[in-house]
């Protein structure tokens, strides 16, 4: 039988922007991969599944005028960021807290803080080098962000051992931080060589476009990693969170998360007419952040498509068709083994009723059969 597809938004067309790669991606796609795989001991199938990440060309699409020195440690991080994810998957409240005061610890003394945690020694080489040229107040923004990436990520993993779905609103706000993208925010800074000041940063606009910005990343990640995260039963997700909420169909919320993402393009622009002026230094790095927004938009959407986290090696035919066929839960499929392993004569006795019952029901005039006609 044929598995049921949905149609993914088309969000590529949807984007204004024009793509752009910094011409160092393949060298840092690289360097950070062999970075990784010196420290992290992943078996022959984790780090194959690693090595199709492809974090490395997700830092040359969104920061693509960054310098070799700036872009290496971009790539670094978002490579890690990536691995830890990976990770978190199977972390449950009391692990994600250690790992979190692991890397707090790391953040706040990338030299003093003793650990012997993989990750933990891994932040330590990315941020110490982050902190060679970043401002005080862009570090202090990286760290502050990832405290909250951090804190939410405990927070996903009590949710996931409760079995918890949140409501939209929550989930909005929570997704915010587990998208980690502020962090990748404050990266813009440091890519940039600019050090926004307080109240700059902190402007209502500016918080505003940042907020359309993740809301666009994380939500569209969450459109195009559906389909894997519901078949391991994964319920931190936005289109599971419509279809519990709104009590829609797959692809009626499928559609309501597109729209969403139309709606925080139209946002984003409608706040980068409104922003107000600060002075010409100022303006001028406001305008550097303002592209970093645009270019995290943009980049992560093609990524997206490159990766083979989501579709495989479909990324360029499921870009252009969008067509997806539905994957089965794995609980589901893991009881219907089981159940062949404990008693497989009556396992095959259950699917030949089964079949044979839904071949007579499609029969037209299946009642005849059961009538014995008058003589």
């Amino acid at each position: 039988m044929a598995r049921p597809t949905f149609i993914l938004p088309d969000l590529v067309s949807h984007c204004p922007y024009p793509l752009r790669i910094n011409p160092m991606c393949d060298t840092v796609t690289q360097n950070s991969e062999e970075w990784i795989l010196k420290e992290a001991n992943y078996t022959p199938g984790k780090r194959a599944k690693f090595l199709d990440t492809k974090a490395g060309i997700l830092t040359a699409y969104c920061y693509p005028d960054a310098d070799d020195f700036h872009l290496q440690v971009s790539s670094d991080y978002l490579t890690w960021l990536f691995c830890f994810d990976d990770w978190s998957d199977e972390f449950d409240e009391t692990d994600a807290c250690s790992f979190a005061d692991c890397i707090m610890g790391c953040l706040r003394d990338p030299h003093g803080f003793q650990t012997d945690k993989t990750a933990g020694r891994l932040t330590k080489s990315y941020f110490s080098r982050y902190l060679q040229t970043s401002g005080p107040r862009c570090a202090k923004r990286f760290i502050d962000t990832m405290d909250l990436y951090l804190r939410s990520v405990a927070q996903q993993a009590a949710d996931r051992d409760d079995g918890r779905t949140p409501d939209l609103e929550t989930y909005i706000g929570l997704r915010r931080d587990t998208s980690a993208c502020r962090p990748c925010f404050a990266l813009m800074e440091f890519v940039a060589g600019i050090d926004l000041p307080n109240e700059v940063a902190e402007h209502p606009l500016i918080r505003s476009m940042e907020d359309a910005t993740n809301d666009l990343v994380s939500w569209s990640n969450d459109i195009f990693s559906f389909n894997k995260e519901q078949s391991r039963g994964d319920t931190h997700n936005l289109v599971a969170v419509i279809m519990e909420e709104r009590k829609l169909d797959l692809q009626a919320s499928m559609n309501f998360a597109g729209e969403l993402c139309h709606q925080s393009i139209s946002k984003f622009e409608a706040d980068r007419r409104s922003l107000p002026s600060w002075g010409t230094e100022i303006d001028r790095d406001v305008q550097l952040y303002v592209q970093g927004l645009q270019d995290w938009i943009v980049g992560s959407l093609h990524w997206s498509f490159v990766t083979k986290r989501y579709f495989g090696m479909e990324g360029e035919a499921v870009k252009k068709h969008r067509t997806i066929q539905l994957l089965p839960r794995k609980d589901v499929e893991r009881k219907e083994a089981a159940l062949q392993m404990q008693n497989p004569v009556s396992y095959l006795v259950n699917i030949l009723f089964t079949n044979l019952v839904g071949s007579l029901l499609n029969m037209k005039g299946w009642v005849s059969l059961w009538r014995v006609p008058r003589t």
